[in-house]
């Protein structure tokens, strides 16, 4: 479990292909300083386990589901990813509680930097898009944001200054893919309502219908 609040960014080492799926290797320096083979780490939203730790590099074993459903199999040697150690049971939560699951992959469709703004608008999978609303949580690469204007197929988030110095979202241009995942809360209610109107034998069809 993570909280989306990026700690640092690194550089992609290598990325490998190996029987499994690949090996991932980030250039991280001093940072975190302890880290420990076995614990989990967030790298672009996506929770992945260290299997390799040398001289200030650390090495993860990347399955085919996972590079399935996110960005990681792009990678390039030298790209910047966002990292993140899971969070501790004592650990303030100034994010969102982020499970490093992600759902899809999404198109940035328009950078606006108008008016000493920054807002991203991302294309919103189907899959997704009934998870997403105004105000709600999303991790974008693994960054907790929140949800400024949502319409259907897209949504936009806006972008601090913090944000775009502490994290790859400022590299994140039109035509760019990211990794998302939508916020365990809805998803967990969204999973519950479904359950329930199977249980009554009702079809989402038929509820769309009466809304």
């Amino acid at each position: 479990m993570f909280t989306g609040l990026v700690q640092n960014m690194v550089a992609v080492q290598s990325l490998e292909t190996r029987d499994h799926g690949k090996r991932l290797v980030l250039s991280v320096g001093e940072w975190p300083g302890n880290a420990t083979v076995g614990e989990s780490i967030s790298v672009n939203g996506c929770c992945l386990t260290v299997v390799d730790i040398d001289h200030g590099e650390l090495s993860f074993d990347v399955v085919a589901q996972t590079l399935q459903h996110t960005t990681i199999g792009e990678m390039r040697i030298g790209d910047m990813v966002n990292v993140e150690r899971a969070m501790r049971a004592d650990s303030l939560v100034g994010g969102h509680f982020v499970q490093g699951h992600v759902d899809t992959t999404a198109k940035i469709l328009i950078v606006d930097r108008a008016n000493g703004q920054w807002r991203t608008r991302i294309e919103s999978p189907r899959e997704i898009d009934h998870l997403l609303h105004e105000r709600g949580s999303v991790a974008v690469d693994g960054v907790s944001l929140t949800i400024a204007t949502k319409s259907e197929g897209w949504f936009e988030v806006a972008l601090i200054p913090e944000t775009l110095a502490r994290t790859t979202l400022a590299r994140r241009l039109q035509g760019a893919r990211v990794n998302v995942e939508a916020d365990s809360m809805a998803k967990a209610v969204a999973a519950e309502v479904a359950r329930q109107m199977q249980r009554l034998g009702i079809s989402a069809n038929s509820m769309q219908k009466t809304l």
